[in-house]
Formats: C-alpha cells, structure tokens, sequence
C-alpha cells in the first residue's frame, strides 16, 4: 500500500493520463479495476480498508490484494518502458546495431557485419560509452581471425585503452560512492566523522589524473567529490579553481550534448561554488549556462534540474541585493508538485530567510509553519546542518514576533537535543550566538554597553572574512543590526561586501 502510494504520489497530471492509458490499453476485460485502484490510492485520506469497501463492499477482500500486486507491477512495466523511451537513442542504437552485427557474424556475413559494427564504434566512441565499446571491441576480436580486413593487433590496442577509461569511471563510482556514505553519515544521521582523515583513507588507493581522456561523468565525479569536501568544511574557495579549470579544459576538448546529464551536474556545482564564494555575478553566468543545457534535446533534464538551478539562481539575486525578484522566483516553483524533496526544502527554508531579512515577519511565520514534520524527519530528508538552520531561523523569528513562551520552550528543545552533537563536531559557537541573543533581547540596552559590544566582536568577528561562510555572515549579520541598530537586510549585504575583495 505505502510503496504503491509512494509511486503514484511522484507521477504529474500528464504521467497520470499516461499510465490510465497504459492500462486501458492492456485490460482485455471491461470489469477491470485497476484503473480505479490506481485513481482512489491518489486520494491521501483514504486508507486500505477504505478503498477495499469501494471497490468490494467488503473488508479484507483477497481479490483486493491480488489487484494490488498487478497494479503495482503496471506500475513498474509502465516506468520501465517510458525510461526507455526517454532513454538517450544513441544508446539504444549502438545496442541495436551490436545485435544486428551479431546476428550476421552467426550466419557469416563479415563484411556486413564488420561494417555495422564500426558505425557502432564510431557512435560509441562519439558518446563515451565505454561499456558498450568494450562489447563492440570483445565482438570483433572474437571473429577478427575470420575476417581478413580486421586489424587484430590494433583492436587489442583499442580495447585495453578503452578499459583504462572504463576502469577510472568504476573507480571514480567506487570512491564517489564511499565519500557519499560518509557525507551521508555525517550529514543525514548527525554521526560526528572526521571527513578529511576520510577522504584521505579512500583516495590513497587511487591514482586519478586530469586530462582530456576523461568523459563528463569522470569529470562529475571528481567535482562531486570535491564538492562533498568543500561542504563538509565550507572550504569552497580552495576547490573553486580546480572546478572551474576542470571544467574548462573538458569543454575545449568535447563536443557539447554528450553525456549531458553529468555536465548540466557539472554546471551547477560550479554555479554553487561561485554563490558561496560570494561570486554572484559570476554564478549568474553559469546558471545562464545550465539553463540553455536544460533546454537541450527537447528538454530531457529539466524537471530534473529546475528545482536546484532555481536554489542557486534565487540566493544570488538575494546577495546582490535583488530580494523581491528572489522571492518572486522561489514563489513561481514551489507551488508546483516535484520530486526532488530535498532541494523544495532548502527553497523553502530560503524563502522564510529572504522574508525575515526583508522584516516581513508573518510571511517568514507562514512559510516555517509549513515544516510542521519532526527535527529527525527533516534531518533524514535533509540533512542536519540544514535542520540546525531551520531552528536558527525559527529562534530568531520568535524574538522578532516577542513570542516568549515558544522562544524559551524551543531553546531548551534545542540546546538538550543539539548541545552535546555541536560540542563533538567543534561547533558550539552556534549555542554562543543563541545566548548572545537571548541577552540581547532580554536587555536591548546591551547594545550600548562597551564591554558587551567587545565580547560581542571578540567571539565571532561580526567583520566578516573572505573566506567566512555566507550563511554565518548572515546570521551573524541578525547580531550586528542589533547591535548597530540597523536595518538587517542592509546589514547583510553590507557585511557579505566587505568580504568581496
């Protein structure tokens, strides 16, 4: 039930016509209930029990279960056959023609053969798909001493580089996978790892080198891997560099279009590396850059994508000064269904924060009011640096609206869940910056107070360095208007200036 629930709730309006059709098309008889079953699970408030009535007129009805089974597997044929008719053609092609190929050389027709396979070989080679050349190559090597024309040595040749190319994408996938099962660990079940004694274990064992011989996909994985290194340590301006040449000394050597999915991927870290180095405009341009991407091949990455370029796009034009347009652009995405829940939350969190900089307060409360799932929940979908935000954000929010009773109840909520987690991981500045407000609030003539205001500066440095995180800029920059008794918006973008030099 929960599993066929999960699988209706991702399909759109559209892909709902598409599947009801599927199944119109595959029921041979008119009694069918399938397509039923399949409408009433896309309604939330009915439970099993309930639809069983509907559809039987009793309780715990065995047919109930069987039509369940057999929808659940429509479901799964019917994703099956639409991902391969989404799938890349050129793929699908090669695989074709290896076939065909095949096909003739069992019938010994070489010459045929032969010349199938090399159209396959050059497709395979265009596109960087290194599987399907290593089965192109196998083939002929195996009827090459039946085939006069073919060049055995050379195929041989041919076959061990490619294995090279093959093998640094296994590696790439095997490293990749383990600093992600890391990151996860630290970042989705608040386990406290040293990351960077971590991602020294993993790489010791591998010797990667950049070149032009890589695809788009070893590129990704690369970046990705430097990415989850600059996250976890906020050291983005050490692999801004790295990512920017990798990227560049890949382009130059390949054509656009292949392997588009990695280098829309690609793209946007670049995007949201430059964003946190405070390099707005800069990002804008790959955010330009990642847009046209999403336009190619008739859009195939879009939905794909749409959610996390419009993140990015949003916290520049927030940063630069543009507020309303960030919200107005957050506003026009967040209202439609997606599948990419983790990216709807940070949207989400990021909305509540432009309307708290902005002192439109209601609308941050209205906005935060839509979290209404527990801190374990959101730190599953999430991540924990990001639930650790939401409260941030909620707590100033609270003393913004003067509500004391839920400040004082949720501080203690956080400091008995958080304390000792932000202590073990070195960050118990973050309970610091909460007491400093608290006073703050509770004694707004602090302010004026020289030995406060030099304890103040002294703990967290409010002039915000280069290479400070943006998101400790701003809320430290909630402490400095404060502080200055200034407006916080201008506050914050007057700090993230300083740090643009």
């Amino acid at each position: 039930m929960l599993a066929l629930k999960a699988i209706i709730e991702t399909y759109n309006t559209e892909e709902q016509q598409q599947f009801v059709g599927y199944l119109k098309s595959k029921n041979k008889r008119a009694d069918t209930k399938n397509i039923q079953l399949f409408q009433l699970l896309g309604q939330s408030e009915l439970d099993s029990k309930s639809i069983c009535r509907i559809l039987y007129k009793v309780d715990n009805c065995n047919a109930y279960h069987a039509l369940r089974k057999r929808l659940f597997q429509s479901l799964i044929e019917f994703t099956a056959n639409k991902n391969l008719e989404d799938e890349n053609s050129v793929d699908i092609q090669v695989i074709k023609y290896v076939l065909a190929s095949r096909t003739y050389l069992l019938q010994k027709n070489y010459d045929i053969a032969f010349k199938i396979l090399d159209k396959a070989e050059r497709l395979a080679d265009e596109h960087l798909l290194y599987a399907i050349l290593n089965e192109i190559y196998h083939t002929k090597i195996q009827y090459a001493p039946n085939y006069p024309k073919a060049d055995l040595e050379d195929l041989i040749k041919k076959q061990k580089e490619n294995q090279k190319k093959h093998q640094l994408e296994d590696q790439l996938n095997i490293v990749y996978a383990q600093l992600k099962s890391v990151l996860n660990s630290i970042a989705y079940k608040g386990n406290v790892v040293d990351f960077e004694f971590e991602l020294k274990a993993i790489l010791k064992n591998y010797k990667i080198q950049l070149n032009d011989s890589l695809s788009f996909k070893s590129l990704y994985q690369i970046l990705a891997i430097a990415n989850i290194s600059a996250f976890v340590t906020s050291s983005y301006y050490e692999i801004e560099g790295f990512v920017l040449k990798s990227y560049n000394l890949l382009k130059e050597k390949k054509e656009t279009n292949k392997q588009l999915f990695y280098q829309i991927h690609i793209v946007y870290i670049i995007a949201n590396t430059l964003f946190r180095n405070k390099k707005f405009e800069e990002s804008l341009k790959y955010i330009n850059e990642m847009e046209s991407l999403m336009q190619v091949n008739k859009k195939n990455y879009f939905k794909e994508f749409i959610l996390k370029k419009t993140l990015v796009e949003a916290l520049n034009y927030n940063y630069l000064g543009k507020q309303d347009k960030a919200i107005q652009l957050i506003l026009s995405i967040i209202s439609k269904k997606h599948k990419d829940i983790e990216t709807l939350l940070d949207l989400n969190l990021s909305l509540a924060t432009f309307y708290f900089q902005k002192g439109d307060f209601n609308s941050a409360k209205s906005t935060l009011a839509k979290f209404y799932h527990t801190d374990q929940y959101y730190t599953e979908k999430a991540g924990i640096d990001w639930v650790l935000k939401k409260n941030l954000v909620e707590l100033l929010l609270y003393i913004e609206l003067q509500d004391d009773g839920l400040l004082e109840s949720r501080i203690r909520s956080f400091k008995r869940r958080y304390s000792n987690y932000l202590e073990d991981i070195d960050q118990s500045r973050i309970l610091l910056f909460i007491d400093f407000s608290m006073k703050l609030y509770k004694n707004p003539e602090l302010a004026h107070n020289k030995k406060f205001r030099k304890q103040l500066y002294l703990n967290f440095q409010l002039n915000a360095s280069k290479n400070k995180d943006i998101f400790v800029i701003s809320f430290y920059a909630w402490l400095k208007s404060k502080l200055e008794q200034k407006d916080l918006y201008a506050t914050t973008l007057a700090l993230i200036s300083n740090t643009n030099y």
